[in-house]
């Protein structure tokens, strides 16, 4: 009986020295959180937060940031329901949809300036208006001037783009310039600021607008604030100092403050090699003044 004792005894020894304690998996600690961020939004900031994702991704192997557009309403919807980490915006949050964020996520939105942007006014390169006051800016979009001849061009009936109502530069323009007037009902909306200035430079008669980004093969036409100022191109300076009529802030949105691989990254959008990249895709470093 001792003998089968110490025989068992010994057997079980044996099993427990072969049980080895699981392998952790090649790659990333797991205690870090998951390797994979979400961004989604914005148009118009596609290019910018695709160019920082990918010099984040090569400073992070193994991480993987997935940039998709959509528009900024899509990109907030999306940070509402869940489906993303940051959401992109070239517009502010509405109070209604941060009352939305905070009811579903249970978290408050939290706003995070990354880059500044001119709206440009695009024109056909051979279009000889030579600039525009943001007040027949707004009544050629309201349809109240509707040829070129009105403002200092050729005769020529005026063909107007816009972006799609998705878009949160088209939210943008609306309250800025249209002052929440409707737009004519001839505007053609377009997906996107490149589909704009792809359709103005086939169009000699053509006019959009969309981010200073996107002025490959147009021209940005100067706008004066009203008849007695001067003409402001938008540029580095001009859209910094406010001094252009048309420029704003672009947003990045979290749930609550954010934490893991979307606060690295939110990090590395504001550090200097990050704001020299928003900078290299055409768009305009923020001051320390112009983070609040």
């Amino acid at each position: 009986m001792r003998l089968e004792r110490g025989i068992l005894l010994f057997v079980a020894i044996l099993a427990l020295a072969s049980c080895k304690p699981p392998r952790r998996a090649e790659g990333r600690d797991p205690s870090r959180g998951p390797s994979t961020l979400t961004i989604k939004g914005s148009d118009t900031m596609v290019m910018l937060a695709q160019r920082q994702a990918e010099a984040f991704m090569e400073k992070n192997p193994g991480v993987s940031v997935q940039v998709t557009g959509g528009g900024s309403g899509t990109g907030i919807a999306a940070l509402i329901n869940g489906t993303t980490e940051i959401a992109t915006a070239s517009r502010p949050m509405k109070a209604s949809e941060k009352a939305q964020v905070e009811e579903r996520r249970g978290r408050p939105a939290v706003e995070h300036a990354v880059a500044l942007d001119g709206i440009a006014i695009y024109v056909h390169e051979s279009n000889p208006v030579p600039h525009l006051t943001l007040d027949q800016i707004k009544r050629i979009y309201e349809g109240r001037i509707r040829d070129w001849s009105e403002v200092g061009g050729s005769p020529g009936r005026i063909t107007l783009y816009s972006r799609e109502n998705s878009s949160g530069t088209y939210a943008y323009f609306k309250e800025a310039v249209l002052e929440d007037e409707d737009f004519d009902p001839r505007t053609q909306p377009l997906p996107g600021t490149a589909a704009v200035v792809n359709a103005i430079a086939r169009d000699p008669r053509g006019i959009g607008f969309g981010g200073i980004a996107y002025g490959g093969g147009v021209r940005a036409l100067p706008v004066k604030k009203d008849e007695s100022s001067e003409a402001v191109v938008p540029s580095l300076e001009t859209v910094t100092a406010g001094t252009y009529p048309i420029s704003r802030k672009l947003f990045m949105y979290t749930a609550g403050e954010p934490t893991g691989l979307a606060a690295q990254f939110l990090e590395f959008a504001l550090s200097p090699e990050g704001q020299q990249l928003a900078e290299k895709a055409g768009y305009y470093p923020l001051r320390p003044t112009n983070r609040e």
